[in-house]
């Protein structure tokens, strides 16, 4: 039983790609889906390691064509409290005349979820740029 789905168009993953990770997200280990697809757990390894990293670099692309008509906003240095961090983001969207679009849940909820990696808890693991544009959107890279 296979995972195949024929109706989603061509992208940045293979087919094999595609079922590994659809496999692993069902909680099966790299072996269990190695036994299932018929190949070494190794090869299953590497095929899930290229997804993840097509899967980055198609994040950085968004980010990057989302940005184009934004401003850089600030700087969310790692540490931070992301209660303090939506506190600068709407201290800073207002020096530029900018109403952010977003109440504060809303805000930590959007910084947190633009990369969960990047987080932990309530605390920033990395410096986050945020990005806003005229309409109050804001992205993050």
């Amino acid at each position: 039983m296979r995972f195949i789905d024929i109706h989603m168009k061509q992208g940045l993953l293979t087919d094999r790609q595609k079922e590994v990770l659809r496999y692993r997200k069902t909680g099966l280990t790299q072996q269990q889906v190695a036994d299932i697809i018929g190949t070494s757990k190794a090869n299953v390894c590497t095929i899930e390691k290229a997804a993840y990293e097509n899967i980055e670099r198609a994040k950085e692309t968004l980010e990057f064509l989302y940005t184009l008509d934004s401003d850089h906003l600030c700087t969310i240095k790692a540490g931070t409290d992301l209660f303090d961090a939506s506190s600068t983001i709407f201290e800073e969207a207002e020096k530029l005349g900018i109403k952010v679009k977003y109440n504060t849940i809303e805000l930590i909820n959007r910084i947190h979820d633009s990369n969960p990696g990047r987080f932990r808890a309530r605390y920033v693991r990395e410096d986050v740029e945020v990005y806003i544009n005229k309409e109050g959107d804001l992205f993050f890279g």
